[in-house]
């Protein structure tokens, strides 16, 4: 994990800017708690090796694979971040990737086309996963 997150600082994305877009777009109470609830789910799935291989695509595929700007017949990156958002927050994350894709909050407005994708599948999968099931464990 600290060798994905060493490449992904490189480029300017860092667990902070992770944190803030997703935050950028929450609407809600408790925005302390959830960040730290945050973070703890995003450095858990920073750890799993199918998000890490898919961040580590995003990367590559900036590195070697020159797009300039963001072509509407590219659909490669729209997938890689779908399949990150929808690995970690199920079928639900694909509405929240949408919406952090048209948005493009904090970082993601500043990203090349595979990692402002990537990036956002795994903010919008995140916020998904941290939001499902029991609302209660949220009324302090």
């Amino acid at each position: 994990m600290r060798k994905l997150l060493k490449r992904l600082g490189s480029r300017g994305i860092t667990l902070d800017a992770m944190l803030e877009a997703a935050l950028e777009l929450y609407i809600g109470e408790n925005a302390d708690r959830v960040r730290d609830r945050l973070k703890a789910l995003m450095l858990r799935y920073l750890g799993d090796i199918n998000v890490q291989s898919l961040l580590m695509a995003a990367l590559l595929l900036e590195e070697n694979f020159r797009v300039e700007g963001d072509p509407v017949n590219l659909v490669a990156d729209e997938l890689i971040g779908i399949d990150i958002a929808e690995y970690i927050g199920g079928k639900m994350a694909l509405f929240n990737f949408f919406y952090y894709d048209t948005n493009k909050p904090g970082i993601l407005s500043e990203l090349p086309p595979f990692l402002d994708d990537a990036i956002g599948g795994f903010i919008a999968g995140c916020m998904t996963k941290l939001f499902e099931g029991d609302w209660s464990e949220w009324r302090d």
